[in-house]
Parts: structure tokens; sequence; C-alpha cells
């Protein structure tokens, strides 16, 4: 590859490409997936005009009703990260990973209980307000500087999700895409605000639950001969799919029983409590009752949600294990590894349409006669060497293609969509997809242009600002952080798993923050001295620890909370200490 072409040349050939690319969707998929996105963009124009001010800007007026707060909050987390790789990392790691969600439920109890109150009654912007009038104007400050910096990265990292799909449809370079994705959600995220994040997320969600329930019963529609659901939970069982509680107690374990439901617990309190993409949903709700309402049905549906999209990962393994599936589902890489390195992929495919052939023999067979454990066996075992095979596609794909995408487990999903839907239904998948990657994005932007004017920029400020100018510098920050978040999805290419990618990077400053609150709340006697100190270090011993993969990543979470509630007692406490917020 010469990366000196002109970008006029750049631009032609991705035109040409366009042109082939078209060929595998219909023209109703195209009118389907444009007129879908083209649609929310000019909602989210339409009902966020007659802004004024950063009230208006940044928190929508406070005056949204506890069904949009749910919807708002459901949309921020489930991100197209969600709907992209959730059904993938059932299909190769099983369904326990909704036991991270375990904990969810009791963490919106102590939010509704503890946090909510104080942040409606002391009407504040961001949740890091709140830590001035606790502690001091630095930690303030150092708390907000935790959370732009998580959440700026996992943003760029939640572009580049979708940007994966536009790559993967037009056949374009995933740096191009991931400038294309970033800039359209910032037309309506930079024009309308909160407003608009919001009301298109009210909008984005309903679509995708409708959308994503119609894929699951195709999954199913679809399986060959006289295969049914039953069959396919069966097969899916016994390939170790189903494996939605484990008990076993391992620290290294990233998704046991254990890890989930007390480190989710402290990674959902943190989330939730002290992360302003979050924190900004509620407070944005018309009152007291109302914020609660939102979050604690939030507790109530987001595991079922959950389950129910893992469980079409599950079942797309079953669909695959009855009939054939490609030796690797990122096709875009795979390819190079063909260009690249024929003989190696000729080989592979050899080998693997043997084994693909005799897997799905396999499967039929154990679905027709379940009291064979030697069939049981024999299918676990072919299943083993395809695992293997597909470990060494990466590995020769790692091998002639460093800097590219290597990763299988996002592009599951996807292919089915595009090879197995029907016309029209492709495009609405794609778009969906789209629309849940915008919905949290958007979210995002909007909580860290409210973080970084009001906890950095106006910190100091005494000038009093007209309205006007609190919308203009509103817009410049949700800017500033699109640009940004456009620059980190350029690196983003090296992640495997996204959804693991962006809680595993929430992992590392989650526990200091939710610490820096705890103690806020819970340890009135602590200054702002002890818990600045406290957190500095617990930071740098998180992403120690982190480094020595020593431990699961959620354990992370409990380990910074606990460390900045242990560092401060043990720091003594500064003479005439800040007075506690009442």
């Amino acid at each position: 590859m010469v990366h000196s072409r002109a970008g006029g040349a750049a631009i032609a050939d991705s035109f040409v490409l366009l042109v082939y690319a078209t060929l595998g969707m219909s023209t109703i998929d195209w009118i389907v997936l444009l007129a879908t996105l083209a649609g929310i963009i000019l909602y989210g124009v339409f009902k966020s005009r007659n802004l004024h001010g950063s009230a208006s800007y940044l928190m929508a007026d406070k005056n949204m009703p506890w069904y949009i707060v749910l919807l708002g909050i459901m949309a921020t987390q489930a991100s197209a990260i969600t709907f992209i790789s959730a059904p993938g990392q059932a299909y190769t790691d099983g369904m326990r990973f909704v036991q991270y969600y375990f904990g969810l439920p009791i963490a919106m109890i102590v939010i509704s209980i503890s946090f909510i109150p104080i942040f409606r009654k002391l009407n504040v912007y961001t949740a890091y307000q709140y830590l001035e009038s606790r502690f001091d104007q630095k930690t303030r400050v150092l708390t907000s500087v935790l959370f732009l910096l998580s959440r700026g990265l996992s943003t760029g990292i939640s572009i580049y999700a979708p940007a994966i799909i536009l790559s993967s449809i037009l056949g374009w370079n995933i740096y191009l895409t991931n400038v294309i994705m970033g800039g359209l959600l910032l037309v309506y995220t930079y024009s309308g605000g909160a407003k608009a994040v919001a009301h298109t997320q009210k909008l984005q969600f309903l679509i995708i639950l409708g959308s994503m329930a119609i894929a699951g019963y195709l999954v199913v529609a679809q399986l060959p001969g006289n295969m049914d659901f039953g069959d396919a939970l069966y097969v899916a069982g016994k390939a170790g799919k189903l494996n939605v509680i484990t008990t076993d107690f391992d620290w290294k374990d990233k998704y046991n029983i254990w890890s989930g439901i007390i480190g989710g617990f402290f990674l959902a309190l943190s989330y939730f409590g002290t992360d302003q993409s979050q924190v900004g949903r509620y407070i944005s709700g018309k009152d007291l009752r109302e914020s609660r309402m939102g979050l604690l049905m939030n507790g109530m549906v987001k595991i079922p949600m959950q389950f129910a999209i893992l469980l079409i990962g599950a079942l797309l393994f079953a669909f695959y294990s009855f009939q054939p599936s490609p030796v690797y589902f990122n096709r875009q890489a795979y390819s190079v590894l063909q260009q690249q390195d024929p003989a190696a992929a000729q080989h592979i495919e050899t080998e693997y349409n043997s084994l693909q052939n005799q897997y799905a023999q396999q499967a039929v067979a154990i679905a027709n006669d379940r009291d064979n454990e030697a069939l049981v066996a024999d299918f676990k075992t072919t299943q083993q060497h395809i695992s293997a095979l597909r470990d060494t596609v990466r590995q020769h794909i790692s091998r002639v293609a460093p800097t590219s995408d290597n990763g299988d487990t996002n592009y599951i999903f996807l292919y089915f969509v595009k090879n197995n839907l029907p016309k029209g239904l492709v495009g609405l998948l794609f778009a969906i997809i789209f629309l849940a990657s915008w919905g949290s994005i958007s979210a995002a932007l909007n909580s860290l242009a409210a973080s970084s004017m009001m906890d950095i920029q106006l910190l100091n400020n005494n000038t009093e600002l007209s309205e006007a100018q609190q919308l203009k510098y509103g817009r410049l920050h949700t800017l500033f952080w699109g640009v940004f978040s456009i620059i980190v999805a350029m690196f983003a290419t090296q992640m495997g798993s996204l959804i693991e990618a962006v809680n595993v990077l929430g992992s590392l400053f989650y526990g200091t923050i939710l610490g820096i609150f705890l103690v806020a709340f819970y340890m009135k006697r602590i200054s702002g001295h002890s818990v600045f100190y406290a957190a500095l270090v617990t930071e740098v011993l998180v992403v120690i620890i982190y480094l020595l993969d020593v431990i699961s990543f959620l354990w992370l979470n409990v380990i910074g909370a606990l460390l900045v509630v242990f560092i401060s007692l043990l720091i003594p406490q500064r003479i005439g200490k800040e007075e506690d917020a009442q």
C-alpha cells in the first residue's frame, strides 16, 4: 500500500468501491438505511429548536418525564457496541457475559437513595460540582479530568464500532468511515444539545428493540431442515454457549457470578452514579420521582434485554453449526491474507471445509440423538479444531497486516445480517446499529461538553455570561470532543472485542471516581486534601495492577473504590478542612 497518494485519487477510489459495494445491498436497503439516518438527524434538529443558554443546551431544561429518562439511560449504555459485539461475544465465549450486569439492580437502588437527592437538591449541571461544595476545587477538577479522559477515550471506541459497519458495507478505508460516522452524529448533537439527544434516543431505542427482536426471530426461522428452536438451544448448550451462570471463583476469570455481582455492582454504581453521561440523563428529569423511576426501571429491564441480545449470539452459533459459515467472519481482513499469502489461505480453506462438513453432520446428529454422549464428544472435538484454525487465521492476518483490524468477534452478527436477512430489513438493521451508536455517543459528547465547560473552563469565571455566550461555548466544547473522539477511533483497530474493551477502559478509572464519591457521601470527616491525594495514589496503583494482569478487570472497580476510602483514612486531615455539603 502506498500512503503518499493524492487525496483526490483516494476519494476517487472510494467512489469506485462504493459502486461495487452497492451490488451487495439492494436499492430498497439503501433507501431504508439512508432515510432512517436522515430522518433521525432532522428529527433531532427539529425537536431542539428554540435553545436559550446552557440550561437548555446541556440539561434540556430539566423537564423530561421518567420514560424519556429511562430510554435515555438505556440508549446511552446500549451503544452500537452492544448490538454489534454482544452476539459475537456469546458466539465465541457463551452467554456468561450477562453476569456482568448482575450487580446493576442493586446499584440502581443505592443511587436512587443516596445520589439523586443530593444532585437534585444542589441543582448541579455536573456530578462533579457537588465535590467542590463537599471537598474543594482541586478534587472537583481531578475527578472531572478522570471522567473526561475515560469517557473521551471510550467514546472514540464507540465511534469506531459503527465505522466498522460502514467499512464493511462500502469497502471503504476504516479511517475514512471513522470521520464520516463521527461527523454525521455531530450534526444534531452540536446544534441541538441535550434536547436533541433525549428526543432522538427515545425514537432510536424503540426502533432498535423492535429490529433486534425481528433479527432473533429470523435466526430461528432460517434454521435448515427440520431443526427448530429447541434443537438450536440444545446444540448451543452442548457447545458451552448457554453458560449463563458460572459459579467457580477465579480472580482472573472475567465473567462469573461473583465478579458480576460484586465487581459489576461497583462498576454500575460508578457508571450510573458518577459518570456524567448517565448523571446528565436522570438529573434532566422534571422532578425527583421521575428521575428515580427512570433509573429503577433501568435496573429491572437491563438484564433481560442483555440476555436476549446474547441469546441471539448463542442461536447464531447453532445456526452456523448446522450449515456453512466462513472460516473468518471479518471478510475484509481475510481478503488481505488471501492477497498477501494465498498459499496459507488455500491451505486453511481446504482444512476448514473438511472440518465444516464434518461439524454440520455432527450438529444434526446430536440434535436428533440427544442421549449419545460419544457424538457430543466428537462434536466438541471438532469445535475445538475449528476454533484453533480461526486462531491460526488471526495470527496469519497479524503477520501480513499488523496494523489492520484482525478481530472476528465484532463481525459475526454483521455477516448474518448482510447475508441472511430479506431486502429492506438489511438496511434497517444496519441503520439501527448506527442509531444505537449515535444515541450513546451523542449523550457522551453532551456530557463531555457539560463537564469540560462547567468544571474546567468556567470554574473560576466571575463574569456573567449571556445565554447566547453559554450556548456558543456549549457548542464549541461539543465540537472539540467530537473531533477528539474521532481521533481516538483511528487507534481502536487493535482492541479485539469492543464491548470488552470499553468495559476494561472504564474499569481503569471508575473505581477511583466512585471512591471519591463514596467518601463524599458517607465519610463526612474526610477532607478534600486527603481524598485528592488518595485518588492520585489509587489511580496509579490501579493501572499498575491492570498492567501486571493479576486479576480480572471487573475487580479493578472494587479495588479502586476501596483504596480511595482506605488511603483517605491514612492521610492526615488538613486543619481547617472544608465544610460538608448538607
